[in-house]
């Protein structure tokens, strides 16, 4: 197993990748559109190259929630953009960020 090891470090190396194990990570949350997944006390590995980097994630403990996605009115969101001069995205995060406040959107979008 050693051998193996330190032939994959001499490869990294070569491909100008630096990797290393990041301690004490408590969790992992990926979310998308739908859920999160929480990883409960992972081992990640990091590794570093030029332009990116690259996490690899190994994880025991799983666990899945769904996610709350707000709807908003199409007039209330057509409301935030007029009113903010701002796009849809933009008047949709700040209806989320308010939890569907329109005035409040508005203000934060505007000041």
């Amino acid at each position: 197993m050693m051998r193996g090891n330190r032939e994959m470090r001499r490869m990294l190396d070569k491909m100008g990748l630096n990797m290393q194990e990041m301690e004490n990570i408590e969790e992992v949350v990926i979310k998308t559109d739908a859920k999160e997944i929480y990883l409960i006390k992972p081992q990640v590995i990091e590794m570093k190259g030029k332009d990116n980097t690259i996490f690899q994630i190994i994880a025991g403990d799983i666990e899945e929630k769904e996610r709350e996605v707000p709807t908003f009115k199409e007039e209330d969101i057509i409301l935030v953009m007029q009113q903010a001069s701002s796009s849809r995205e933009k008047a949709i995060m700040a209806l989320t960020d308010t939890k569907g406040d329109i005035a409040q959107a508005i203000l934060n979008l505007t000041t």
